[in-house]
């Protein structure tokens, strides 16, 4: 499989030579788990995200799987990122991730491929925002920024440095402020 190097910039490509993106099914659950379980491990289930992702379901329409030909005619999960819903005061907004590629396909813009199908996805369903906690070094590229200090809290023991967000639409970010909390439809 020949996978191309995407660029990090805001807007990457959306393709990658020989890899599907894909809203995320329900039969695609338990793959998605062991690839996140495999790129995180046990130590994922102690952070502050998985305290969000407890209190509501990831959107499925708006978690993107990336899928490749695993060469006997079928396809293999290479990447996954999951969407929850969340509020941020009364505003509401996407909690991004977890994101995980498989360990060969780190480093060739499957994660970047990602992060740009899931944002698109989020602004075509009509949502204007997304955060996450993340490494700026790797969301800053992708359009990601550092969350002003004191606007956004969470309930949570919580690296503030880490916590940043994406605007969809124009404006998504005048008035945003509060606590992030669960957002059930």
């Amino acid at each position: 499989m020949t996978v191309r190097l995407a660029p990090r910039i805001a807007n990457p490509p959306l393709t990658i030579a020989g890899v599907r993106f894909a809203a995320e099914r329900p039969q695609d659950r338990a793959e998605v788990d062991a690839l996140v379980d495999a790129a995180f491990g046990p130590g994922r289930f102690a952070k502050t995200s998985e305290r969000v992702r407890e209190q509501a379901p990831a959107r499925l329409d708006l978690s993107i799987c990336a899928w490749a030909s695993d060469g006997r005619g079928g396809e293999e999960l290479v990447g996954a990122v999951r969407q929850t819903p969340v509020r941020i005061g009364e505003t509401p907004a996407l909690f991004f991730g977890p994101i995980a590629t498989r360990a060969d396909q780190r480093g060739h813009g499957v994660g970047a491929a990602l992060t740009a199908r899931a944002c698109e996805a989020g602004g075509a369903a009509g949502e204007t925002l997304v955060i996450l906690i993340g490494a700026i070094s790797f969301f800053q590229p992708l359009g990601f920024e550092r969350i002003p200090d004191g606007q956004v809290s969470l309930p949570w023991p919580t690296d503030y440095a880490r916590l940043l967000w994406r605007p969809l639409a124009s404006g998504a970010l005048e008035g945003v402020a509060g606590l992030l909390s669960a957002r059930i439809s």
